[in-house]
């Protein structure tokens, strides 16, 4: 898995100061996109546990950290974040729809989707849609993006 960026000093994707990983690889390609350049898979640097001395909150963007590529590096990694910071929340961003593409038979759906999921305690989905633009949403593009909270579906 690549990776296009790592902002340290995040306040835009999530609540408080965050860590967001941009992961590249992304087959949504929405019009109007504002990070087209890592819809190439092969965009920016190779992740390695290397780049992330520590983690306060983290936030997973793209690209697309649901494409099932991504999937397998993303979950070992949100496990050892949940497992170090317990405390700490962890944010995905996903133009895959929740209960339609992340469930078994959906289109991003692998062996590890649901234990990826059980990491996430937010996840913004749905594509952005440019006609449905609007700055006004907090932590979401367009207005049929859900802010969904994991940990209250769950209980």
């Amino acid at each position: 898995m690549n990776y296009g960026e790592i902002k340290k000093y995040d306040i835009a994707d999530g609540p408080g100061v965050r860590v967001t990983l941009f992961v590249s690889g992304c087959r949504h390609h929405c019009k109007g996109c504002f990070n087209a350049e890592t819809w190439d898979f092969h965009y920016g640097n190779p992740y390695t546990e290397k780049n992330h001395p520590y983690i306060a909150g983290l936030t997973l963007l793209g690209g697309e950290p649901f494409e099932p590529e991504n999937q397998r590096e993303l979950v070992k990694l949100l496990k050892k974040v949940r497992e170090m910071y317990p405390k700490k929340n962890i944010w995905s961003y996903s133009g895959y729809v929740y209960d339609k593409d992340l469930i078994p038979g959906g289109r991003a759906y692998t062996e590890v989707t649901d234990e990826m999921l059980s990491y996430i305690d937010v996840l913004v989905d749905g594509p952005f849609v440019e006609d449905l633009k609007d700055i006004t949403l907090q932590f979401r593009g367009s207005s049929n993006q859900r802010i969904l909270n994991l940990r209250e579906m769950k209980l």
